[in-house]
């Protein structure tokens, strides 16, 4: 098991020389991964797509870094850590165009792409982007198809229900890409392991990340755990898991990688990224 962190690309901490500093900082203390996440808009009112739900997001929504060019940014100031997105939301993006920047990074970054896709969950950001909401689970399914005939031998050609490519050439072909998906529902997380792709999931509780390790079975990648809270200097006396005192956390990193996880990253997003790059780089030499 590897550790990271989550880049402060978004909200008041996002700035391109923090980025920078971050990202560094997380190589030299041997971290496995930094990471990005994409948000396109903040609403007023989040609504889960097909439902009549809604939900307030964070401020720190409202200014959220693209991920991909960030992470093309941080590539070029780094050596060895992998760059990964958790996640991108692919059904908000030709398939075309989003296999082209992601094989472009991919190359750029000597192969150290990492790259979480998502189905997208906000009704606002499928009306922003003119995408139906419906295409989700089995536009998603394409989309993947369609990304992967762009990647293999030229002529690369694809004809389906959403999408169609015509018989061209197309590169650049990535060299060392891992895909995951971000899942949290069963279904999706049983299409994941399906498609041949890793897992990313938010950590919530142990029950929640059990179910989702055994729904995904051995699967085709890595499994990834993304935990949205801190690593405290105090230890905590209510705490969801893998947030708390270094003491704490290193506790639960072991049950963590007895489950099959095989990296864990933290988005602090209202804590010191600089604290947390090192207090997360105290557990990755204990």
């Amino acid at each position: 098991m590897d550790l990271g962190i989550g880049l402060p690309t978004s909200g008041r901490q996002a700035d391109p020389e923090a980025i920078v500093r971050v990202a560094q900082a997380a190589e030299r203390a041997g971290l496995g991964a930094v990471w990005a996440f994409e948000r396109l808009l903040r609403p007023a009112e989040a609504v889960f797509a097909g439902t009549d739900q809604s939900m307030p997001l964070p401020d720190n929504n409202a200014i959220v870094y693209d991920p991909l060019e960030t992470l093309a940014y941080v590539a070029a100031k780094t050596s060895t850590i992998r760059l990964g997105t958790s996640v991108v939301d692919a059904l908000f993006h030709s398939p075309v165009v989003l296999a082209k920047r992601l094989a472009t990074l991919d190359r750029l970054s000597g192969g150290r792409a990492m790259i979480g896709l998502g189905q997208g969950w906000m009704q606002q950001e499928f009306d922003a982007t003119g995408v139906p909401a419906r295409r989700r689970g089995a536009g998603f399914e394409e989309h993947l198809a369609a990304m992967r005939a762009c990647w293999g031998p030229d002529p690369v050609s694809f004809e389906g229900r959403f999408y169609t490519i015509p018989e061209s050439e197309i590169g650049p072909k990535p060299t060392g890409l891992t895909l995951l998906a971000g899942a949290g529902a069963p279904a999706a997380i049983e299409r994941a392991a399906r498609l041949g792709l890793g897992l990313t999931v938010v950590v919530f509780a142990w029950d929640q990340l059990r179910e989702a390790v055994q729904t995904y079975g051995k699967g085709q990648g890595p499994l990834v755990a993304q935990v949205n809270g801190p690593i405290t200097e105090r230890p905590l006396d209510e705490r969801m898991p893998l947030t708390g005192s270094v003491e704490q956390v290193a506790g639960d990193l072991a049950e963590a990688r007895a489950l099959g996880v095989e990296h864990v990253f933290w988005h602090a997003f209202d804590d010191d990224p600089d604290e947390m790059v090192e207090r997360i780089g105290r557990l990755n030499t204990s």
